[in-house]
């Protein structure tokens, strides 16, 4: 007699967050071992179940002050010197646009709605690398490790050299904001394209100051700060307290409260545990 497998859903979580906060969703299947046919004499055996692999990771080694990872490369810094040509490449295009087509608002308003959406990027982008993957996931693997590294050792962020703090979101920026200098003369378009993508490229810096000591601080950031035009330290400072689930926007913070008021990621992270139920349920309908 066959049995067929019995698929269960494991969620696995950061070893930071609370006890009900998902990190990634993974389909395991668990067999059961069909019972033998019995010869005369013979004892009966039972079933066996065949036990899932661990699915928490081990905890990592804390890094030290003067740990060499945390400096920057000639690497690095070659990519955010390439990110900063790429974001100002269509911001002088839109000022040169501008001034000779003499229509500066829409140029402005478009910069201002990038300004705003970068802000919510941020938030999205740092919620989806703070809870899902590990250090071994393609492409995102690195920040991913990096971030959730972050909330076991805070301080690493405000020894981070400049160039190592920006290096990936400098190099994905060129990648995507390239094109469009290249093939974009619409100032309307490269005011939204240079003020969202240098938003999301230094959005690591303005997360960096929200981690700094006023004291230590250029007047100009605290200004910004105290203003709402950068992240401000005691908001972020809400996302280091448990159940670390708020205040996830980076650039600004002007999105968190109403992102956290309307339950925004909770909502998200249910859709995807409604979604990974789903390929559940389809995968056991097409075993039986």
């Amino acid at each position: 007699m066959s049995i067929l497998p019995q698929h269960k859903c494991y969620l696995t979580r950061s070893l930071t967050q609370a006890p009900w906060h998902r990190k990634r969703v993974i389909c395991s299947a668990t067999t059961l071992t069909p019972k033998p046919k019995l010869r005369p004499n013979q004892p009966a055996t039972e079933p066996q179940l065949v036990n899932p692999p661990n699915l928490v990771s081990p905890v990592s080694i804390p890094p030290v002050l003067n740990d060499p990872s945390l400096q920057s490369t000639w690497s690095h810094r070659s990519w955010v010197a390439t990110g900063c040509v790429t974001v100002l490449v269509p911001l002088a295009k839109a000022t040169v646009g501008a001034a000779h087509s003499h229509t500066w608002l829409e140029p402005m308003l478009a910069g201002c709605i990038g300004f705003i959406l970068a802000d919510l990027g941020s938030g999205i982008y740092h919620w989806g690398i703070d809870n899902y993957g590990d250090g071994s996931t393609p492409v995102f693997g690195n920040q991913i490790e990096a971030f959730q590294g972050h909330h076991k050792w805070p301080w690493t962020i405000t020894r981070r050299q400049f160039a190592n703090n920006l290096h990936a979101l400098a190099r994905a920026v060129a990648f995507v904001v390239l094109p469009i200098d290249l093939a974009c003369n619409d100032p309307v378009m490269n005011a939204f394209a240079g003020v969202f993508s240098g938003c999301i490229m230094f959005s690591q810096q303005f997360h960096a100051w929200a981690h700094g000591t006023k004291s230590k601080l250029p007047p100009l950031v605290v200004a910004l700060q105290d203003a709402g035009l950068l992240v401000s330290r005691s908001q972020h400072a809400a996302h280091h307290r448990e159940p670390y689930n708020s205040n996830y926007c980076i650039v600004s913070g002007v999105w968190n409260e109403f992102l956290d008021k309307n339950k925004f990621f909770e909502a998200m992270e249910m859709s995807l545990v409604f979604q990974a139920w789903g390929e559940t349920q389809i995968l056991e309908r097409a075993l039986h």
